[in-house]
Protein backbone atom coordinates (compact mmCIF):
# COMPACT_ATOMS: atom_id res chain seq x y z
CA UNK A 1 0.00 0.00 0.00
CA UNK A 2 1.37 3.49 -0.86
CA UNK A 3 1.83 5.67 1.63
CA UNK A 4 2.93 9.89 2.26
CA UNK A 5 4.08 10.82 4.99
CA UNK A 6 4.14 14.50 5.84
CA UNK A 7 6.62 16.15 8.69
CA UNK A 8 8.14 19.79 8.80
CA UNK A 9 4.75 21.60 10.14
CA UNK A 10 4.90 23.55 13.67
CA UNK A 11 4.75 26.60 15.65
CA UNK A 12 6.29 29.38 13.89
CA UNK A 13 6.17 33.58 14.05
CA UNK A 14 5.15 36.27 11.48
CA UNK A 15 7.64 36.57 9.05
CA UNK A 16 9.54 32.90 9.63
CA UNK A 17 9.82 29.85 7.65
CA UNK A 18 9.24 26.41 7.24
CA UNK A 19 10.14 23.30 5.32
CA UNK A 20 7.48 20.54 4.66
CA UNK A 21 8.69 17.29 3.22
CA UNK A 22 6.23 14.82 2.16
CA UNK A 23 7.64 10.95 1.35
CA UNK A 24 5.84 8.39 -0.47
CA UNK A 25 6.87 4.62 0.28
CA UNK A 26 5.51 1.25 -0.69
CA UNK A 27 5.55 -0.82 -3.56
CA UNK A 28 5.98 2.11 -6.12
CA UNK A 29 6.72 2.05 -9.96
CA UNK A 30 6.34 6.18 -10.32
CA UNK A 31 5.60 8.74 -8.71
CA UNK A 32 4.54 11.67 -11.18
CA UNK A 33 3.24 14.76 -9.70
CA UNK A 34 3.49 15.85 -6.44
CA UNK A 35 1.75 19.00 -4.68
CA UNK A 36 0.59 20.31 -1.49
CA UNK A 37 -2.99 21.46 -0.55
CA UNK A 38 -3.95 23.28 2.82
CA UNK A 39 -7.03 23.69 4.57
CA UNK A 40 -7.14 26.04 7.11
CA UNK A 41 -10.20 26.52 9.71
CA UNK A 42 -13.43 26.50 8.16
CA UNK A 43 -12.35 26.71 4.76
CA UNK A 44 -12.31 24.20 1.63
CA UNK A 45 -9.02 22.67 0.74
CA UNK A 46 -6.73 24.72 -1.48
CA UNK A 47 -3.37 24.10 -3.66
CA UNK A 48 -0.54 25.50 -2.47
CA UNK A 49 1.60 23.82 -5.29
CA UNK A 50 2.63 20.92 -7.33
CA UNK A 51 5.83 20.06 -9.34
CA UNK A 52 5.82 17.20 -12.35
CA UNK A 53 8.37 14.01 -12.35
CA UNK A 54 10.63 16.56 -14.67
CA UNK A 55 10.33 19.35 -12.18
CA UNK A 56 7.68 21.62 -13.57
CA UNK A 57 6.26 23.86 -11.12
CA UNK A 58 2.72 25.52 -10.47
CA UNK A 59 1.96 27.61 -7.68
CA UNK A 60 -1.22 29.14 -6.34
CA UNK A 61 -1.19 32.76 -6.57
CA UNK A 62 -0.85 33.85 -3.30
CA UNK A 63 2.44 31.70 -2.98
CA UNK A 64 4.51 32.97 -5.79
CA UNK A 65 6.98 34.66 -3.84
CA UNK A 66 6.99 33.16 -0.83
CA UNK A 67 7.03 29.59 -1.57
CA UNK A 68 9.35 26.89 -3.19
CA UNK A 69 8.41 23.53 -3.99
CA UNK A 70 10.95 21.25 -5.04
CA UNK A 71 11.62 16.96 -5.26
CA UNK A 72 14.03 14.48 -5.05
CA UNK A 73 12.74 11.60 -7.18
CA UNK A 74 15.48 9.35 -6.04
CA UNK A 75 14.28 9.51 -2.48
CA UNK A 76 10.22 9.92 -3.60
CA UNK A 77 10.14 13.18 -1.74
CA UNK A 78 8.72 16.36 -2.07
CA UNK A 79 9.64 19.76 -0.19
CA UNK A 80 7.64 22.82 0.57
CA UNK A 81 10.00 26.03 1.21
CA UNK A 82 7.55 28.60 3.17
CA UNK A 83 9.42 31.95 3.65
CA UNK A 84 7.79 35.22 5.27
CA UNK A 85 4.94 33.60 6.27
CA UNK A 86 1.81 35.06 7.16
CA UNK A 87 -1.26 34.24 9.84
CA UNK A 88 -3.20 33.45 6.98
CA UNK A 89 -1.08 30.67 6.02
CA UNK A 90 -2.06 28.80 9.32
CA UNK A 91 -3.89 25.95 7.92
CA UNK A 92 -3.03 21.82 7.84
CA UNK A 93 -1.13 21.07 4.74
CA UNK A 94 -1.42 18.18 2.82
CA UNK A 95 0.69 16.61 0.35
CA UNK A 96 -0.52 14.88 -2.70
CA UNK A 97 0.71 12.15 -5.40
CA UNK A 98 -0.03 10.44 -8.68
CA UNK A 99 1.56 7.47 -8.33
CA UNK A 100 1.78 4.32 -9.96
CA UNK A 101 1.78 1.06 -7.94
CA UNK A 102 3.08 -2.44 -8.41
CA UNK A 103 0.13 -4.69 -7.94
CA UNK A 104 2.41 -8.17 -9.21
CA UNK A 105 5.73 -8.61 -10.94
CA UNK A 106 6.84 -11.59 -12.74
CA UNK A 107 10.33 -12.14 -14.34
CA UNK A 108 8.27 -10.89 -18.10
CA UNK A 109 5.32 -8.60 -16.86
CA UNK A 110 4.59 -6.28 -14.60
CA UNK A 111 1.29 -5.27 -13.34
CA UNK A 112 0.17 -1.95 -12.01
CA UNK A 113 -2.48 0.73 -10.96
CA UNK A 114 -2.47 4.20 -10.78
CA UNK A 115 -3.34 6.28 -7.66
CA UNK A 116 -3.93 9.60 -6.25
CA UNK A 117 -2.81 9.25 -2.34
CA UNK A 118 -3.16 11.52 0.19
CA UNK A 119 -1.08 11.94 3.29
CA UNK A 120 -2.44 12.67 6.82
CA UNK A 121 -1.54 16.38 6.59
CA UNK A 122 0.52 18.72 9.07
CA UNK A 123 -0.14 21.44 10.95
CA UNK A 124 1.20 24.89 10.29
CA UNK A 125 0.92 27.55 12.89
CA UNK A 126 1.91 31.31 12.40
CA UNK A 127 1.26 33.17 15.58
CA UNK A 128 3.13 35.21 17.93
Amino acid sequence: QVQLVESGGGLVQPGGSLRLSCTASGSILNVHAMGWYRQAPGKQRELVARITISGTTDYADSGKVRLTISRDNAKNTAYLQMNSLKFADTAVYYCNADVSEIIASGSVSLEYRDLEVWGQGTLVTVSS
